[in-house]
C-alpha cells in the first residue's frame, strides 16, 4: 500500500516528509517542527479544500503531533474529540506511552473503525512475510483487525526484539490509514 504525501497538500506533505521514523513508544520529540505545528492554521493546511468536518481536521492535527512524538499535544487534542477516530488517536497515544491497559480501553471506545479493514489486509500480509508467530496471525484472525492484540504485540516487542520490525511496519501503516481516513473525512471525500 502506497501513500503520496503530496495528496494531502503542501502543508501536510511538508510535515509528513519531516517526520521521524515511526515509533512504538514515546520516541524523541521532533523539535524542528514544534513551532510550525503550534502555529498551524487548519484552514490553511487543508487549502484549497474547505474543512467540512472540523472534528476530523482536529484528528489530523492530533495525528501530526503524534507522528512527531509530541504525545501530550496529541493527547490534548484527541481526548476532546468524541468520535471513533478521536478515540483511535487517543488509543494509539496511550499504546505509545506505554500505558497498555488504557490503550485497550480507548480501542474499545473506538469500536469497529472504517480503517480496520485495510489495516487487517495490510497487517496480514506483513505478518505472513515475517514468519509463523501465532501472535501475528491472531492480529487479523478471520480477516478482522484486532487492535487489543496489537497492543499486546507492541508490549511484547519491548522485550522480544524479533517482533519490533514487523510491529513498526504495522504501526506505520495504521498511522497512515487513520490519517488518510481523517483527512478524507475532514474535506468531505469520505462518505
Amino acid at each position: 500500500m502506497t501513500f503520496n504525501n503530496e495528496s494531502y497538500g503542501a502543508t501536510f506533505a511538508e510535515f509528513l516528509q519531516q517526520a521521524p521514523p515511526c515509533a512504538l513508544t514515546t520516541g524523541p520529540e521532533n523539535h524542528a517542527v514544534k513551532e510550525s505545528l503550534e502555529e498551524l492554521e487548519l484552514e490553511e493546511a487543508f487549502a484549497p479544500h474547505p474543512i467540512i468536518d472540523h472534528t476530523m481536521a482536529a484528528c489530523c492535527l492530533s495525528g501530526l503531533w503524534l507522528l512527531h512524538n509530541f504525545l501530550e499535544h496529541s493527547h490534548a487534542l484527541s481526548q476532546d474529540v468524541a468520535s471513533p477516530s478521536g478515540s483511535y488517536w487517543h488509543a494509539i497515544m496511550h499504546r505509545r506511552e506505554p500505558d497498555y491497559s488504557n490503550a485497550k480501553y480507548w480501542f474499545r471506545q473506538t469500536g469497529d473503525h472504517p480503517a480496520y479493514l485495510a489495516l487487517a489486509i495490510g497487517a496480514q500480509a506483513m505478518a505472513e512475510d515475517h514468519g509463523s508467530d501465532p501472535r501475528l496471525t491472531a492480529l487479523t484472525a478471520g480477516g478482522v483487525w484486532r487492535p487489543e492484540r496489537f497492543v499486546d504485540l507492541c508490549e511484547a516487542a519491548a522485550t522480544e526484539k524479533q517482533l519490533e520490525s514487523v510491529c513498526l511496519r504495522i504501526a506505520e501503516l495504521e498511522w497512515r490509514l487513520l490519517f488518510d481516513y481523517c483527512y478524507g473525512s475532514a474535506i468531505g471525500a469520505v462518505s
